[in-house]
């Protein structure tokens, strides 16, 4: 009777949610808010792969095909709001899986909740390793450790001339701002860097005056920046203002790759460093969208601006869930959190492979925009030359066409 047990079990696995024909993703995001501008990049690319995936056929699982469904919630930016919202899609099994909301602070909050449902969270907006040691089983993210975001850069930093010796570090106070500047401090120190200051700001009510007061007595020769977009880009205004501007001014940890911070300070976003694990380059390719260049492409052309690496990790999130529950052969929660710690695959945005905490594993790029452009600096060499060091606010010019690749 055991042989009978065990295809009665296996027959339940792959009838799972077969009545619907559906499988339904859910997140909950910040669609209004403070940090709006890239919760609706998630919401976009989410439904951006939702859709191309359905497009070419959706999920082949338990003998048919299934397609596959957004549920997206606004957090209105409100972390307790959030994890409320979060709680509801689970207990009331409105979804079958989660996508992560955007912060670490926020996909930490919805960890908690997945673990206690067992229901797995593919999530591209978590980089904290807060998020990771903790044990947790039915959490994974397509964004690389937050210890890790500077590692290229100061990389970059130790073969520019003039040498830098002195740094700041401006960051926020969330999860991922914490893990990232505690990883930054220990680089910066293997590097012989000094550390001149290590100031945080509220995410929630940013206030830089005093940190641009000790910026300009400190005079570092190097500025770190980690933080959501709006906030960047207040700072720089500010910056601009006081005629604040170290000889790299500055490497963030956002807004760079993204249109919306080029739009939104127009020359004033020349000369800025930043970071990335995601370039749309022709060598990314995979089964639903061809390549990476072709991604974004179809993505601009679709909402109307370029996406960046939070775009291409939240489609890359979504693939995953259409490779494991394929491979799971079944939407059973269980199943496929097991297909998903085993999956191997490339996509647009690299490949998908978890570690044994969950979290994935990408290089980061620094990229500089010169001349209105993004263009790639260096990786574990220069690409093209940097604009370096950064001249003062008064004597940048408009830019011409960025210098030859090195």
């Amino acid at each position: 009777m055991k042989w009978l047990a065990l295809a009665l079990a296996t027959a339940n696995l792959a009838a799972w949610p077969l009545s619907s024909g559906t499988v339904t993703l859910g997140a909950v995001l910040h669609v209004t808010g403070t940090f709006a501008s890239t919760g609706r990049t998630y919401r976009d690319a989410y439904q951006f792969a939702v859709d191309k995936i359905n497009e070419v056929g959706g999920l082949a699982f338990g003998g048919r095909k299934h397609k596959l469904a957004l549920t997206v919630v606004d957090s209105k930016s409100d972390p307790k709001l959030g994890a409320r919202q979060q709680e509801r899609l689970v207990s009331k099994k409105k979804v079958d899986f989660l996508l992560g909301p955007y912060s670490s602070s926020d996909v930490l909050a919805a960890a908690a909740i997945v673990e206690k449902y067992r229901m797995p969270m593919v999530q591209a907006g978590g980089a904290s390793s807060q998020i990771f040691s903790r044990g947790n089983k039915y959490v994974f993210g397509t964004l690389p450790a937050s210890e890790e975001y500077f590692r290229s850069t100061i990389e970059m930093m130790k073969q520019l001339t003039p040498k830098a010796k002195t740094v700041a570090i401006v960051s926020g106070d969330d999860a991922f701002d914490l893990a990232l500047v505690e990883g930054t401090a220990a680089l910066l120190g293997k590097a012989g860097l000094e550390i001149v200051l290590n100031q945080q700001y509220s995410e929630r009510t940013p206030n830089f005056y005093n940190i641009l007061t000790l910026l300009e007595a400190k005079a570092p020769d190097v500025l770190l920046w980690s933080g959501h977009e709006a906030s960047a880009i207040s700072f720089i205004r500010q910056a601009r203002a006081r005629g604040i501007n170290p000889k790299l001014f500055a490497s963030f940890t956002v807004g760079v790759p993204g249109a919306n911070f080029r739009s939104a300070l127009g020359k004033d976003a020349n000369y800025a460093f930043g970071m990335t694990p995601w370039l749309p380059s022709e060598r990314l390719k995979d089964r639903w969208f061809g390549d990476a260049g072709q991604f974004a492409d179809a993505y601009e052309k679709r909402f109307r601006y370029a996406p960046d690496y939070h775009a291409a990790a939240a489609a890359a999130a979504v693939e995953t869930y259409a490779m494991a529950i394929e491979a799971a052969g079944t939407a059973e929660p269980g199943a496929v959190r097991d297909a998903i710690a085993k999956v191997d695959f490339e996509s647009v945005y690299g490949r998908i492979r978890f570690g044994d905490n969950g979290q994935i594993a990408l290089p980061q790029t620094v990229i500089q925009i010169q001349g209105d452009k993004v263009v790639e600096i260096f990786r574990d060499k220069f690409i093209n030359q940097p604009l370096y060091p950064v001249p003062a606010w008064g004597e940048r010019s408009l830019l011409g066409s960025p210098p030859d690749a090195r």
